[in-house]
């Protein structure tokens, strides 16, 4: 039996007593109503496979990938049921059962896993799709990784730097100002092609905290793939990443997205325990910091020369149920001179991007969307600050298309 055969997980699932409570929480749940997009429709899913009342064929494959996994059901579960991780498994052998896209392969197998000729896609895409030219805009077709909603997500991004944050920025050891502490800084795609700005505000907190900072030659953490179901891919990325952790000593490994903290935490799920890597991995998640975690253990903050302004926070999923950052940013904001902190309604509650998903699954990304914009407007706030690449590119085109004048930005650009 293999280790995404969902029917090792039947106790798990047969905690569910459909009580109603994830409900409440689920942010696809209260956009449609529909009882297949919450957590109980989904564990009496996979209950009806295991039982053998339903079939593994592409009729699931809606309720298994319309989840954006973003944990509030479980955090609203008095049983706790892990209803994230068991829409991961499932995922996992529906692919086996089904296959994986070809457009999956390419990206996971040929592209993520190296950072080089990640950069060249994303330069072919940036120059397409910023140009407008019809032969460069092909190049788009990359971009059929996010599904039927493409044509209208294309819209989601409002432009692609030319080139990737790693093509700007030397990797490699960077001298820094601290004492004594030895940072290797983990750049996630988002902020490597998309986010930069975060980048290079992130990349000068480093060299005020640390002795050294060394830009890490990582490739993508392996998360996309893990919440696609792409088992074997992910535990690849993953491997050549413990690589490039275990090849310098390093104090701690930050990154400034979320998403990739939080997995990169997790790492050691992906082993075997008796598998060689699982204690590299365990060694490694050890010294993992979210960039949140970093800024929250300065002892004096300064605000941007632009931040005497009001802010909000909006918590992304990996920070606050991923790895439980749900004070420290409040409390960062707090302590900023000149900044009026004004606490966002369902803060916690996901944007809708959640990865890739608003590219797959434009429409209902687009309601929870809607609901995060209302809750902003009621703060009236200039600032709109977060801590994930993906959060930052989907709030800023939720702002945009409410025409608000609200600025989105990562936590470390607001700090000098």
């Amino acid at each position: 039996m293999n280790r995404s055969d969902i029917s090792k997980y039947y106790d798990e699932i047969s905690h569910c007593n459909r009580c109603g409570f994830c409900q409440v929480a689920c942010p696809i749940f209260r956009s449609t109503g529909h009882e297949a997009g919450v957590a109980r429709g989904r564990i009496a899913l996979l209950r009806a496979i295991i039982e053998g009342r339903l079939e593994w064929n592409q009729e699931v494959e809606e309720p298994l990938f319309d989840c954006l996994l973003c944990g509030a059901c479980t955090a609203n579960c008095f049983p706790a049921i892990p209803t994230s991780d068991l829409v991961i498994k499932a995922r996992a052998q529906y692919l086996e059962k089904v296959g994986r896209k070809s457009i999956h392969r390419l990206l996971f197998d040929h592209l993520l896993p190296y950072p080089r000729r990640l950069h060249l896609a994303a330069r072919a895409v940036a120059l397409g799709k910023n140009t407008g030219v019809a032969d460069l805009a092909s190049a788009l077709g990359l971009l059929k990784i996010f599904g039927r909603d493409l044509v209208h997500a294309n819209e989601i991004v409002e432009r692609f730097p030319s080139r990737p944050f790693r093509e700007k920025i030397k990797t490699g050891v960077h001298r820094g100002n601290g004492q004594s502490l030895r940072i290797g800084y983990f750049v996630g795609c988002g902020v490597d092609i998309i986010s930069q700005e975060a980048g290079y505000a992130t990349l000068q907190l480093l060299k005020k905290i640390g002795k050294s900072v060394h830009v890490l030659e990582n490739c993508c953490c392996g998360l996309p793939a893990w919440s696609y179901g792409d088992l074997k891919a992910a535990r690849k990325l993953a491997s050549r990443n413990l690589t490039v952790f275990t090849s310098e000593k390093f104090d701690v490994i930050v990154t400034d997205c979320s998403s990739c903290a939080s997995f990169l935490k997790n790492y050691p799920q992906l082993f075997a325990e008796a598998e060689k890597q699982h204690q590299e991995a365990a060694a490694v998640s050890a010294r993992v910091r979210d960039m949140v975690q970093l800024i929250h253990s300065m002892e004096a903050l300064a605000p941007s020369p632009d931040a005497t302004v009001a802010v909000t926070y909006h918590h992304p999923c990996h920070a606050a149920r991923g790895q439980g950052l749900t004070a420290e940013p409040g409390e960062i904001l707090d302590r900023l001179p000149g900044v009026e902190y004004r606490p966002l309604p369902e803060a916690d509650w996901c944007c809708g991007g959640a990865g890739s998903y608003a590219f797959a699954h434009y429409e209902l990304s687009q309601q929870v969307l809607d609901r995060k914009m209302e809750n902003l407007k009621k703060t009236e706030a200039d600032l709109l600050i977060t801590s994930c690449p993906a959060c930052i590119m989907h709030l800023s085109y939720g702002v945009r298309k409410h025409g608000l004048n609200t600025r989105v930005c990562h936590i470390s650009e607001l700090i000098k």
